[in-house]
């Protein structure tokens, strides 16, 4: 995931091309930092996702805002 400049690289979206897949992080029930918890594409009309949940790996969830 490294660039030659030290710069991250992310990989492109599989689904849609135009986007790139960012991970994000969350916080676990005790509080503990999850680092690459989920990753998204950059691409608001493919909006791919994939995640990890209490070890169950899901994907293909638009990732929304909560309300």
């Amino acid at each position: 995931m490294d660039g030659t400049n030290g710069e991250a690289r992310f990989p492109n979206c599989k689904k849609c091309g135009a986007g790139v897949l960012v991970p994000l992080s969350d916080y676990g029930q005790e509080g503990a930092s999850v680092p690459y918890k989920a990753w998204a594409c950059t691409n608001p009309d493919c909006g791919f996702s994939l995640r990890i949940d209490k070890g169950d790996v899901t994907y293909g969830r638009k990732i929304q805002q909560k309300q």
